[in-house]
Parts: C-alpha cells; structure tokens; sequence
C-alpha cells in the first residue's frame, strides 16, 4: 500500500461520535484502517461523552444520563478543541447510532454547519427506532417524537439534511435490530414500531445500503469504512486491512457505571478514580499468565490507565478493581497499532443466584453476533447457546463455568481468537474476552 507520504497532507480533521451507552474506544478498529490508509493520526479524534445513555424522557433529567442538548453542547466543545488545536476551519463528523442525532441538531440549530465538511452517520435510526404518541412519546428515539420531529421537518428543497454540509448515511438492509417493524428488539414484542430498514436515510444525503450489515457494523465494519473513506476522499481506499505497527504504545480511560435507573446500572464514562489496573501477558493458547504484572496503574483524576508499551503480537489480560465492582478479568487479543482510545470498563458483579462457579463472557463492542452469518464458539459450543436465531441483535455471549475454576476458556468469532482463565465467582470475579473484530 502506498506510504502515507504519498497522501495529501490536508486530510481534514475527523471528530468520531459514539452511540448510546458506548465510548470512544468502539473507534480504534477504524482509526486503526484510516491510519493505515495514510490519514494523519493526530487528524483522528474521538469522543466519550461523560454520561453516554439518552434520557427515557428527553425533557425530564434523569440522573445519570444525557439529554439531546447535553449531547449537542458536549460534541460542540469537542469541535472546538479539535479545531483550535488543529487550525483546521472545518472538520468531518463521523458518528454511529445516537451520535448522529447529536450531529443533526448541531449542524441544524447550533451552528455547526459553518464548522463542519463532512458528516457521516453510520445506523443512525434518523426517522426513530419507533413511532408512536403513546410509547414513550418523550424519548429521543421516537420518529414522532420532539427531537426528531423536529429535525426531520423538510427544508425548502424538501431536503431532511442542514445545507452547505456533506451528508452520508449507511444502513443495513434489513439486519439492523432498531430498524424492525416490531418491538422484539425494545422488549415490546407487540409494539408495531411504523419503522422499516430505511429509518436511517436522508432526503438529500447520499445514502448506502450495506447488505447484511448489524446495527454496529454500519459503522465499524471494513465496508462502513471503505464507503466513509471514499465518501471524504473520492476515492476508495488502498486497502481495508490493518497495518501491523512493530511497536506499540497503549492508553485509554477507566470507567464503571453510573446510577440505578430501575433496568440496571447505566455505564459512564466518567474517570474512575481510585481503580488499579494490572496487565498481564498471557499464552495466547490458554490464557495463562506468562510472568508477573507488565504493567500497574492506580487512576487518578483524567481517567487514564497508561500509557503502556505493549509487544506486536502479545495478548494481555487487563485486571480491573475498584471498591464495589468485580475484579475484572479483560483478556485481549493482541493489538495491531497503537492507540490512546483502549477504553476498560470495571464490570458490576452478576446479581445472586448466578449459576456456575466462573462466568466469562465472549463481548463483541463493534458488531453483534449472528448465528446463520457468523462462526462463533465459546468453551467449546458453536455458536453458544444465547446467540439467538434470526436478526443479529446480541453483542455478548456468556459461559457459565460448572466444572472447575482458572481452567481455560476459549472463545472464537470469524477467525479471531481470544483465551482466558475461568477466575472464581464465589471470590468476586468476573471474565470477559473482548473481539478487535
């Protein structure tokens, strides 16, 4: 492939835009591709919104979660930080899911659209994941509800995008769990939603039709970026592979969650003060630790766990304690580049009665698992046995370890393969293998 030498040294600044209840680090597979095509990695910035879940009711607070103003004026400060320390004019928003709403009503009713190129919005559910007067009628995600019927109201060319700006979305063709004509997804089965698979598209945008694609993929998959890169570029890129870097240099923020809102505690990304975090290199065949601790933090104020300087090649397993939390077991597989977005979260222990003597969990943050598409194992089941038929719509499959503990457990998605150990529940613990892919 070409060196990024051979690139325009102009490539405008690239502000990425989580989703609901995610964070910065679902991005690093695709920094990781725009790297490796050639794009500047101080050009490539992503946010992590403190409180990253939407409000059940835009209009009533909610403790621990954003509403669609609080999301706007978050990702309008970040603009501003990346253009002032760029110099950039304009830069290009690239946001998945929820992100997008942000990005409209920025562009629309904030004044982004002078300070803004591009904006790409990866199954952005534009026209709601439902519409309906009596189902939640408040929330953001309601096509009749304030927000969006705000933001969809047409312009006089009849156009539903701010002008002066680039507009492309990217949906799915009918594998998108929030864009279904049923609830099932919501838990409300019976809820007809008024939506199709097309609730993403803009009239005025380019809009791109990824077939098969999840609701993560549309942003985080190869093709979501090849048709991003094109879309920004004119161009397609010069491959949508990885470059390996020969040496590696790793950070990223700490968090837990946040306040009990009666369904569970909500994430944050707030900086977890006061976590230690340790870091292992392990066998890659079996998860066991090849030597002591290659890496100790305690987090302070800005969250931040490294910087670490890994091994090409090396899996790690990441342990996380915080007063209240699991001790979290997070096994990696190795990492390709570096990068200053490896996001933990410290896991919350399962509630009582949770069967077996270790739970490890096979999670999937960039895409959700489909059983027909998709070869995926864990502790030997393919795929396991919680990976339900149909529209792809889980991103976690979960062992529940009955035999022994600190044996291995292996999972497998699509080639990539991760081994951890079954560390006890009965002593606090919790496992996760986490996908790049």
């Amino acid at each position: 492939m070409p060196s990024p030498d051979a690139f325009p040294t102009d490539r405008p600044p690239i502000v990425f835009v989580h989703g609901n209840g995610d964070t910065a680090g679902l991005w690093i597979t695709t920094v990781w591709r725009f790297e490796s095509n050639g794009w500047p990695r101080e050009r490539l910035h992503a946010i992590d919104h403190p409180y990253p879940m939407a409000r059940d009711d835009d209009r009533v607070p909610q403790p621990g979660r954003s509403s669609s103003d609080d999301h706007v004026a978050y990702l309008a400060a970040e603009v501003d930080r990346v253009r002032a320390a760029t110099g950039a004019e304009r830069v290009a928003l690239v946001a998945n899911s929820r992100g997008g709403f942000a990005v409209r009503n920025y562009l629309a009713r904030h004044g982004g659209a002078g300070r803004v190129s591009h904006a790409v919005l990866g199954g952005t559910p534009n026209h709601g994941v439902w519409t309906s007067d009596s189902h939640r009628p408040g929330s953001e995600f309601n096509g009749a509800g304030p927000l969006l019927s705000l933001l969809n109201v047409p312009g006089p060319d009849g156009h539903e995008v701010t002008p002066g700006v680039a507009w492309l979305t990217l949906r799915s063709d009918g594998n998108d769990k929030y864009c279904q004509p049923h609830g099932a997804w919501l838990g409300a089965p019976h809820l007809p939603t008024g939506i199709q698979a097309d609730s993403p598209e803009l009239r005025g945008a380019t809009n791109v039709v990824l077939p098969g694609a999840d609701h993560r993929e549309t942003s985080f998959g190869p093709h979501a970026f090849a048709h991003t890169w094109q879309f920004l570029t004119g161009a397609p890129p010069a491959s949508l592979e990885i470059t390996p870097e020969p040496r590696l240099r790793l950070d990223g923020k700490v968090s837990g969650f946040g306040a009990d809102n009666h369904r569970g505690f909500d994430p944050s990304n707030l900086p977890l003060v006061g976590a230690t975090v340790e870091v292992y290199a392990t066998h890659p065949a079996t998860g066991e630790r090849l030597g002591p601790a290659v890496h100790h933090h305690t987090v302070g104020p800005d969250g931040r766990w490294g910087p670490f300087d890994a091994r090409a090649g090396q899996p790690y397993e990441f342990v996380l304690a915080a007063p209240g939390y699991a001790t979290t077991h997070l096994y990696r597989s190795p990492f390709l580049r570096s990068s200053g977005m490896v996001h933990l979260r410290v896991e919350r222990l399962p509630r009582p009665g949770t069967p077996g003597l270790a739970v490890v969990t096979l999670s999937r943050p960039r895409g959700y698992f489909d059983r027909e598409r998709d070869h995926i194992t864990l502790d030997g089941l393919t795929p396991p046995p919680d990976v339900p038929a149909g529209v792809a719509g889980i991103s976690a499959a979960t062992a529940h370890v009955t035999d022994r503990c600190h044996r291995t457990v292996a999972g497998q998605f699509n080639g990539e393969h991760i081994a951890g150990r079954a560390w006890p529940l009965a002593e606090g613990h919790v496992v996760t293998l986490e996908l790049h892919h």
